[in-house]
């Protein structure tokens, strides 16, 4: 980088800036990025002599300061960096025996303004005046200084010369679609454009930002031949200039698998995404690898060319490298085991077995047993390696006994479709036969069935999956098919269900989260539906306040019983409860909603209360403690909550 003022009478000229560092004995003086003539720093120092300071005993100056304390003047991000950097800044906080002689604290006081100085055309600021004074009353012995900036106009770039040069600008004189749009590209999404402020760390970050740009666009040797940033800071203003060396365009060759001990390669090869001696693109190359690990086979899997391998021929334009996939294959069996505890059901188990190449077939087995005091559930899965576009089919068998008050349900559902799974969103296409069993104490065994066709989609936007704070994602399942049931009519049925959660951050670290679900069973008033497919609510997730799944409507003999339309939603907002654990946070929310037969039938109970979030790797424990307008106490919730 240079800089330059123009000649003046006093003999003024061109001088090199660099950013220097320089470390003594009595600490680290940093340097800004431009060394400018010292007449530019207008210094007023007024530090008084030390309180305990002697004339005639010069031993004096060698006790220690008890404390002092320092107020920067300047705009908030220029005083965060002044505090970051200055040596009177950093001395503030040395332990009791290595606190500052008077001496030396006069010392950094007189160097301080020249030292803010070069800070400060770091930042684009090359005519600022800065000034240290002492301030405040010295009978309690501690030192009150004040820096004062007078920052003046930051510099903006007043000419911007961009140059790319090498194949990828022979390409696009030929006429090349892609490298005509990528030549395009790093031109339009330059970082430092004319008459914009500039800084030295803008400066750099836009040449590292266009450089990494060309090197993920199929160019992965291009460097950086020229750049110049000439300042004239009388003027305040900086004329800069870049060239890049593109060098030849990679193109992807032969793909290598290693560390396959199981699966097949071709599970893998079927995923990669690209055709042989397509251009290389870090994003391709990134989503193999992404599509890799969501097949669920794999521990970890990177896909990686070495650019640095290869030696182009004098002037090649194209240069072939190979594509190598690393493979860590996840065991082939696999059992899990867990507890838990439900403020419901009490304490649960749960053993989950996985194997990953049954009978040496290419799928996948999957077998999980859940017991708890009201619900036990078996249920398998069986699903093939995924096809190219990461859709795999898959086939189901669920059982499951729910036991409440008395009432015992007992589902078994099988289905038969396919899945795709990326990461913004899942779809899930299936074919559900449903067969259930609806006891219920001197009341005849209601036996209830549904075939159905049923599409399921989920949308992210969230900027993480397992610890959202901004974005939203939504999940909904639409479905129509047959019902019979022993005890009522038989007939068509179509049902739909939605949820979506939002997060946005608020100022002051507070963090703000809604949920809504609604449903809807279009059907004859009279058709028997299983009580599975039916919507109730209430609970750790839903309503907070109630009994899990409590609230629904009552059928002619006083037992809750599903409905036929459903709609709640939740209101939260939390915040850090100390700064030193910003993962703990206290909540206040507010739930509302019901199921009910019909829409003229719904009358939605609502709960409000208190409670506390620890934001964990594998999600966000939540203890709650809630208050619905229908109960007559306060109920305990506890759940670890995983986002869609």
């Amino acid at each position: 980088m240079t800089a330059a003022r123009p000649e003046t009478s006093l003999g003024r000229f061109l001088r090199g800036w660099s950013l220097v560092l320089v470390i003594g004995a009595g600490g680290a003086v940093l340097g800004g990025c431009s060394l400018l003539p010292a007449n530019n720093t207008t210094t007023q120092l007024k530090v008084a002599q030390p309180a305990e300071a002697d004339t005639d005993n010069p031993n004096v100056t060698t006790r220690r300061i008890s404390a002092y304390e320092l107020t920067i003047d300047a705009p908030p991000e220029l005083r965060s960096l002044l505090m970051e950097h200055l040596d009177l800044a950093r001395f503030r906080d040395t332990p009791d025996d290595m606190r500052l002689t008077a001496a030396e604290l006069r010392r950094l006081a007189a160097v301080a303004p020249e030292q803010a100085t070069k800070l400060l055309e770091t930042a684009g600021y090359f005519n600022a005046k800065v000034r240290t004074e002492e301030v405040g009353d010295l009978s309690d012995g501690v030192r009150n200084l004040r820096l004062v900036v007078e920052t003046g106009p930051r510099a903006l770039v007043r000419q911007m010369d961009l140059r790319i040069e090498g194949p990828l600008r022979t390409a696009a004189e030929r006429g090349d679609k892609l490298a005509t749009a990528l030549e395009r590209t790093l031109t339009q999404s330059w970082q430092l454009p004319v008459q914009s402020g500039f800084s030295q760390g803008d400066w750099a970050a836009s040449k590292n930002a266009l450089l990494a740009r060309a090197r993920a666009q199929g160019y992965p040797l291009a460097r950086m031949t020229h750049s110049e940033a000439v300042v004239q800071a009388d003027d305040n203003q900086v004329d800069i200039a870049v060239t890049l060396e593109s060098g030849p365009l990679f193109t992807l060759g032969e793909l290598t698998v290693e560390g396959l001990k199981h699966q097949p390669e071709e599970s893998v090869r079927r995923l990669a995404g690209y055709q042989l001696h397509q251009p290389y693109n870090e994003k391709l190359l990134l989503d193999f690898q992404e599509r890799l690990v969501g097949t669920q086979l794999f521990d970890s899997a990177s896909v990686e060319i070495q650019p640095e391998s290869v030696t182009p021929p004098p002037g090649a334009e194209t240069v072939e490298v190979p594509v190598t996939v690393k493979i860590r294959e996840a065991a082939r069996q696999q059992v899990t085991l867990g507890i838990g505890y439900q403020t419901v059901d009490g304490p649960s188990a749960s053993v989950e077995y996985t194997h990953r190449k049954p009978f040496g077939l290419n799928i996948r087995e999957r077998t999980k047993l859940e017991l708890a005091k009201t619900r036990q559930v078996l249920e398998t899965e069986i699903s093939s390696h995924p096809q190219p576009n990461m859709q795999r089919s898959l086939a189901s068998v669920r059982l499951e006994r729910l036991d409440d008050n008395n009432q015992v349900n007992t589902n078994l559902s099988t289905r038969l479709g396919y899945a795709k799974e990326t990461e913004p969103e899942d779809r899930l296409t299936y074919v559900e036969l449903l067969r259930a069993w609806e006891h219920k104490p001197e009341v005849q065994t209601t036996v209830a069935g549904a075939i159905s066709l049923n599409q399921q989609m989920t949308w992210r936007r969230l900027d993480s999956r397992v610890l959202p704070s901004k974005g939203w994602s939504a999940t909904m399942t639409v479905g129509g098919g047959w019902a019979d049931s022993s005890t009522q009519a038989k007939g068509p049925f179509a049902r739909a269900i939605g949820k979506a959660y939002w997060y946005q951050p608020l100022p002051g670290k507070w963090l703000f989260s809604t949920r809504v679900e609604g449903g809807q069973i279009l059907a004859k008033s009279d058709l028997g539906l299983p009580e599975a497919l039916r919507f109730r609510t209430g609970g750790d997730d839903t309503i907070r306040g109630y009994a899990f799944e409590t609230l629904a409507p009552l059928d002619s003999a006083g037992n809750l019983t599903g409905g036929r339309v459903l709609l709640d939603g939740s209101v939260e907002v939390s915040h850090p409860l100390t700064p030193r654990i910003p993962q703990l946070l206290g909540a206040l929310f507010v739930d509302a909603g019901n199921a009910a037969q019909n829409w003229g039938d719904y009358r939605p109970a609502w709960a409000y209360g208190t409670g506390l979030r620890y934001r964990s790797p594998v999600g966000v424990l939540r203890f709650d403690l809630a208050k619905g307008n229908r109960a007559d106490r306060w109920r305990m919730h506890f759940s670890l909550a995983i986002s869609l």
